[in-house]
């Protein structure tokens, strides 16, 4: 893992590979379904403090908070929906091709934001996991974890792919011309940009994964 490469590239996971808009409204309605539109306004309660307080969505704790000390075979089969969940029919098109043609001009990377046991599940079923050969970086903030990053992956040159602004302007003021950021136009986070991205715009701007399979070396050294 600590091999030196010329370039690396950082990927985000969701809303920039998988489609987890469209999950999130699947399991809105799956909620809605089996416990009622108050029990999935008390599940969204929960998640929503769930984050402020761990940084990231913890689906499976979510779920056991709602239920309490309670069992029902709806929560068993709650459970089941998230963890069989087919992440593979949500992976936006041209990912794999994408990701195949960069492993010829530098290293592919997972860097996600996420827990330790739902977030590497989606990755995997998805067939991320063996798409980036188990280079896979999961942390609770990864704009403070770019140490370790580059202690892991050490490269000349760093690629982020990202339809988070935030993470994108995070990581340009802290790497530098050492960053080429690209932001993908997909999804909740990438709709609301605004003046975040007016002060510290993208080095590159696409509109899915699938357009970096055109794209040569020069151009991202030529873009930071």
């Amino acid at each position: 893992m600590s091999t030196h490469d010329p370039i690396v590239f950082l990927f985000d996971v969701d809303n920039t590979l998988i489609d987890n808009d469209r999950f999130s409204a699947d399991l809105r309605a799956r909620l809605e379904r089996d416990f009622g539109a108050e029990g999935r306004a008390r599940y969204e309660a929960i998640d929503k403090d769930i984050r402020s307080q761990v940084g990231y969505a913890d689906y499976l704790g979510a779920l056991q908070r709602l239920r309490g000390q309670a069992s029902s075979p709806e929560f068993m089969a709650m459970s089941f929906f998230l963890l069989d969940y087919p992440f593979e029919e949500r992976r936006f098109p041209g990912v794999p091709e994408a990701i195949q043609h960069l492993r010829t001009i530098g290293r592919p990377v997972i860097m996600s934001d996420g827990d330790t046991v739902f977030q590497p599940r989606k990755i995997r079923r998805a067939g991320l996991w063996d798409a980036f050969q188990g280079d896979v970086l999961i942390y609770v903030h990864k704009e403070d974890m770019l140490d370790d990053m580059r202690r892991r992956y050490p490269a000349d040159h760093y690629v982020m792919v990202d339809d988070k602004p935030r993470i994108l302007v995070a990581l340009k003021k802290l790497l530098g011309d050492k960053v080429t950021t690209v932001f993908v136009k997909q999804g909740h986070y990438a709709a609301a940009a605004g003046k975040e991205l007016e002060e510290t715009p993208p080095d590159i701007t696409i509109d899915t994964v699938a357009e970096l399979a055109t794209m040569r070396r020069e151009d991202f050294l030529a873009a930071a």
